[in-house]
């Protein structure tokens, strides 16, 4: 099996540690065979459990998936026809004064337009509106994990627009109605559990030695404990950013999806759909420019690399080669808390960074997971051409 030095990404994280631009995290980086390289740093070990949020998202996409390879779901089924309330959702088109004005919905979301956000559903922390509608209606946060998030109106028609949102924590209810289990009980026993993944979950309680805190970016460039903290146990478990899971754990995800759904001899999902995962579905529908927040204590604005790209079923896809890195056909996406990850099936190659910190996108997070990046393509020997 190919190795890398890991002297040289030691050296890289210990170094952006020194310099403030982290305070704990831990990377992992592999292939089909096994794991190429594997460490904590700063005050994290490579045993830390992390809240990896939106990361969460492939991982509830497999579960939907698994359901869908047992003829026990279709993608193109409306999701009313799991969840009848769901048909009950309004869309949100302002407000009259504190009043939301709120219709019908033209059409009805599919679970696939769960899967690429498409289905109409937003995030507060990126849409003015929904801001707004929390605010007069006192729906707590997403990130309470309460109920009521499954109250909240769409904010576009589904399959008009491409707008990130709790379309796949809607996807973990279809699970959950179809199994008749909860999302995490699912997903223990068709992929977790399968895959070694001993460690990930949605209930922290009791694994508070395993946390390390939440950090927030000060105005002076230094990153300071926050006090954020999630419930635990959650009300519901989020299937688009509730879960908690080790570097080692996700790289047995992240395996998986290089193997074609197997790992180690357990296949989790069919070769068919793990392609779905990778192949673009938007079609018409483009991805915006610019993702922009509306809360800049928990995101930064996120801008678009100038390169072609979609959205695959639980994956951002990146449709051109990053030289010196990734090559196109990549999967990736990542989590509120600066937690990053990418699966390269024309390498053969993924990897992860995860750390704890807010807001999303921190500028020396990201340049410290690309270099992360471009040190293992370069190890390898694998990296993307110009």
């Amino acid at each position: 099996m190919t190795q890398i030095d890991g002297g040289k990404i030691d050296a890289l994280f210990g170094s952006a540690v020194e310099q403030g631009s982290y305070v704990g995290g831990a990377a992992i980086a592999a292939n089909a065979d096994g794991v190429l390289y594997e460490s904590g740093f700063g005050t994290a070990t490579a045993d830390t459990l992390f809240r990896i949020a939106s990361m969460t998202k492939a991982m509830t996409t497999a579960a939907v998936l698994h359901l869908v390879d047992a003829g026990k779901v279709s993608l193109d089924a409306e999701v009313r026809e799991y969840i009848p309330a769901y048909g009950e959702l309004q869309v949100l088109d302002g407000f009259d004064g504190d009043t939301p004005i709120l219709r019908a919905p033209k059409t009805q979301s599919t679970v696939r337009q769960l899967l690429n956000h498409t289905s109409g559903h937003g995030y507060a922390f990126l849409n003015e509106k929904l801001v707004k509608y929390h605010e007069v209606t006192g729906t707590p946060s997403v990130l309470a994990f309460h109920r009521s998030m499954l109250t909240l109106p769409l904010v576009n028609d589904p399959g008009t627009t491409w707008e990130y949102g709790i379309s796949t924590d809607w996807a973990g209810q279809v699970v959950e109605a179809v199994s008749g289990q909860t999302l995490g009980e699912y997903l223990g026993e068709h992929v977790w559990g399968p895959l070694g993944m001993t460690s990930t979950t949605f209930d922290a309680s009791g694994s508070a030695d395993r946390l390390i805190p939440m950090q927030s970016r000060m105005p002076d460039g230094t990153l300071q404990p926050n006090g954020i903290e999630l419930p635990t146990p959650p009300e519901i478990h989020s299937g688009g950013g509730g879960s908690y899971s080790t570097v080692g754990d996700y790289g047995r995800f992240m395996r998986m999806l290089l193997g074609g759904g197997e790992l180690d001899g357990t296949r989790i999902l069919s070769a068919e759909s793990v392609e779905l995962m990778f192949t673009p579905s938007l079609g018409d529908i483009a991805l915006p420019d610019v993702i922009k927040s509306s809360d800049p204590l928990l995101c930064n604005d996120v801008p678009s690399a100038p390169l072609p790209q979609d959205w695959g079923l639980g994956l951002h896809l990146m449709l051109a080669n990053l030289p010196g890195m990734r090559h196109a056909g990549t999967g990736d996406w990542a989590g509120l808390t600066n937690c990053y990850f990418w699966v390269d099936r024309a390498a053969g190659l993924c990897g992860a960074v995860l750390t704890q910190a807010l807001p999303f996108f921190d500028e020396k997070i990201v340049m410290g997971a690309l270099a992360f990046e471009g040190t293992v393509y370069a190890e390898v020997g694998a990296a993307a051409a110009a």
